[in-house]
């Protein structure tokens, strides 16, 4: 996760300046044109554990469910400024104040993708709600410290 926060950052720096020559402005705030019909710009979280991607199981996904919705409020402090007017239910987004997840659900809180679901409940999930402004580094670590309070199946953690 730390490799990939480093490359965002460094995309925004190069962006930056590469638009710097062109005198071309760059503007990351999630909801740019305000109150408009336009899904706004996020910065979706794609993430897995070792555990989830070999282990996994449906016991272990409805607890980390769980775990993401109690600490709901925890994730939307670190997912960027102003996500509340990105994420209102439309436009493919779940609303800020409610935690939701599904099959292919682009406007959940996370999608589940399909082949999670058909591989046993392991693989990838893609947290929809961080937006563009967010700090990668503290997504990243929210997204894991809610991931390390679900425990594991006991024959897996010896």
């Amino acid at each position: 996760s730390k490799r990939a926060a480093d490359q965002i950052w460094m995309a925004r720096y190069l962006l930056l300046r590469l638009t710097e020559q062109y005198g071309i402005d760059i503007e990351f705030h999630c909801k740019p044109l305000g109150d408009t019909d336009w899904n706004g710009s996020g910065m979706h979280c794609n993430f897995s554990t070792k555990y989830m991607r070999e282990v996994g199981g449906k016991e272990y996904f409805e607890a980390l469910m769980a775990q993401f919705d109690k600490n709901l409020q925890d994730h939307i402090d670190v997912y960027g400024p102003d996500n509340h007017l990105r994420l209102t239910g439309k436009h493919e987004t779940a609303p800020w104040n409610k935690f939701s997840y599904g099959v292919a659900d682009r406007g959940a809180s996370i999608r589940v993708p399909h082949s999670f679901v058909n591989n046993g409940y392991k693989g990838y999930l893609e947290d929809r709600r961080p937006n563009s402004q967010g700090d990668p580094y503290a997504i990243a670590s929210q997204v894991l410290k809610t991931i390390s309070e679900v425990p594991l199946a006991k024959s897996a953690a010896a």
